[in-house]
């Protein structure tokens, strides 16, 4: 589960299927082993005195193919070496020699234990595929994909947890369609592992019931703050907290409302033109108890037709080379001759990678624009 685009999604089936071959499929050197076995048995038989078989060698291939093929074929390639060391001693003339019989056994033996081996390997390998898929399903249902319409606003998102194999990572991101217009979060836990993975199941779960029934923004946020803020103290950590922001736009609208709980702030893209959205920083989700204030309300951004909002989390601006420098989000989406949300997100998911190559960081991407 490497980087994926949070607009894609694939059937439950699909997900079961592509896990079952990838925990099937060895290595391309594995699969060619037994071949070149064999060939080098072959070379060493015509490089000796004939008087000497060297089928001892094929002796392991049962063994090699059970770590690639499954019992039928370990079964299969048993007999075709057994039948090509008795090829190999008859033309020594040894056909039927005692240290030949006991090749012809080790052989047969090695066969057995492959054969135990290739179901054994199969059985672990739909244990994985089934890992797979539940983590595959349970990714795409904390974190559905972002729609390509959702009200007034067209999107495009992506999504690149760390940690691959775990498919969810520390940031998160969600968008709805309320009666107040359409809502957009976006956020990043602090810490990293399978706490943070909790902590953005908790408050995507808050979000998506707090954002149909709460008709302000501010108190929205208000919510998810006292959220992560009780779910702090029930682990007691008290450094919890999740930087995150928030927006609202109404159908034929072009501005958005916008909170921002300390997280870093989001761009405004034209062709050839990148600008930073000046807005009020509260603290985070989680720290709003210790705010001296009253919590700024949301600000208003203009959304004009042909601009496209971009939010994302610090895995992005924090991505470095090989010299150790970031990557230099605003001058490389200064270089965009079209700023559409699927265009800036497929130009950043092959560009970023391009230029840390590992991306040892969550990463989440959401682009938005007027319809």
């Amino acid at each position: 589960m490497a980087a994926w685009p949070a607009t894609a999604v694939r059937p439950a089936g699909a997900r079961w299927e592509a896990a079952m071959a990838q925990a099937l499929r060895a290595p391309a050197w594995v699969r060619l082993l037994p071949v070149l076995l064999v060939v080098a048995d072959l070379v060493m038989e015509w490089s000796i005195p004939s008087s000497v078989a060297a089928g001892f060698l094929l002796t392991v291939i049962p063994v090699v193919v059970a770590f690639s093929g499954g019992p039928a074929l370990v079964a299969c390639s048993t007999a075709v070496t057994v039948a090509l060391q008795a090829l190999l001693a008859l033309r020594a003339g040894h056909l039927t020699e005692q240290h030949h019989l006991w090749t012809y056994l080790a052989t047969a033996l090695a066969g057995a234990m492959g054969a135990g081996l290739a179901r054994q390997r199969r059985r672990q390998a739909r244990d994985l595929a089934r890992v797979r898929a539940v983590a595959d399903t349970l990714q795409h249902t904390v974190l559905r994909p972002v729609p390509a319409r959702a009200g007034g606003l067209r999107a495009a998102g992506l999504y690149h947890p760390a940690q691959a194999d775990v498919g969810i990572g520390g940031d998160l991101y969600e968008v709805c369609e309320t009666e107040y217009g359409t809502r957009i979060l976006l956020g990043d836990v602090r810490g990293k592992g399978l706490d943070a993975v909790r902590t953005v199941a908790d408050v995507i779960g808050a979000f998506r019931v707090a954002a149909y029934e709460t008709a302000e923004l501010g108190e929205l946020a208000a919510k998810l703050d006292r959220q992560v803020h009780r779910a702090a103290e029930q682990r007691g950590d008290r450094e919890l907290f999740v930087t995150a922001v928030l927006l609202e736009h109404r159908p034929g609208g072009t501005e958005l409302g916008l909170v921002n709980r300390g997280h870093l702030a989001p761009l405004l893209l034209a062709p050839g033109s990148v600008g930073t959205v000046r807005c009020p920083e509260d603290l985070p989700l989680g720290l709003g108890h210790l705010a001296a204030g009253p919590v700024e309300p949301p600000v208003t951004v203009p959304l004009p037709p042909g601009r496209t909002l971009l939010l994302h989390t610090d895995g992005l601006t924090e991505a470095r080379d090989r010299t150790g420098a970031f990557y230099p989000l605003a001058a490389r989406l200064g270089t965009l001759p079209a700023t559409d949300p699927d265009a800036v997100v497929s130009f950043l998911d092959r560009d970023v990678r391009r230029h840390a190559g590992f991306l040892t960081d969550d990463v989440a991407v959401l682009a938005f624009t007027t319809a």
